[in-house]
């Protein structure tokens, strides 16, 4: 028998970056995943500067259990930046409980009311797997392991119905590069909180 659902869950999440990263694709891989493998309603809106390639560009991903009235991303529940400039124009928009995902060699973060600022080398990670262009693929890894948004198996499976015939293998090691990272990142986490707590015990 069903059981009511007690909260509606939702989850805003904005990605940014610059043309040429696959920002979209990582809209689409994440939109997919909730929808297709989780079940869940999803929409994606994209927006692109004015020049394609190296212009600002963003995708935005509303996730709910409930419809979907409107598909632009108010206030983001995660962030996720992938170059300066998309840093700049959309970090006033978080929250002190939003979540900041950014790649650490391209963001330099500023002071932002967020304290769940998660930092990853995802170009570099791409760049010593031979693909520059997959830092996107790492990074979903990553926003899958932070933000709890998506279940690993959706993520997975997303990533492999959505990149190019014949580089499924090498997009999946760079989605458990990523998701691993976060992993270890939120495992150290604990670990310094816990450390926290024993001390002032």
């Amino acid at each position: 028998m069903a059981t009511a659902k007690v909260v509606a869950s939702r989850k805003e999440i904005l990605i940014t970056g610059f043309g040429g990263q696959g920002i979209v694709l990582a809209g689409q891989i994440v939109g997919k995943a909730a929808s297709l493998g989780d079940h869940k309603e999803s929409t994606l809106t994209q927006s692109y500067g004015p020049e394609a390639r190296g212009g600002a560009c963003s995708a935005q991903v509303i996730i709910s259990d409930d419809p979907i009235h409107y598909p632009y991303v108010r206030s983001p529940d995660v962030l996720v930046c992938m170059s300066q400039g998309g840093f700049d124009k959309y970090a006033p928009m978080l929250r002190e409980d939003s979540i900041l995902l950014t790649d650490q060699d391209l963001v330099k973060t500023s002071s932002v009311p967020s304290s769940d600022c998660f930092a990853i080398p995802s170009t570099r990670m791409a760049e010593e797997l031979g693909r520059k262009m997959m830092a996107n693929i790492v990074m979903v890894g990553f926003l899958t392991a932070i933000s709890r948004a998506l279940t690993l198996d959706a993520a997975r499976e997303a990533v492999l119905d959505s990149v190019p015939k014949g580089t499924e293998k090498l997009n999946t090691t760079a989605f458990g590069k990523g998701y691993d990272y976060g992993v270890a990142v939120l495992k150290g986490r604990q670990k310094k909180a816990e450390g926290r707590k024993g001390a002032q015990g």
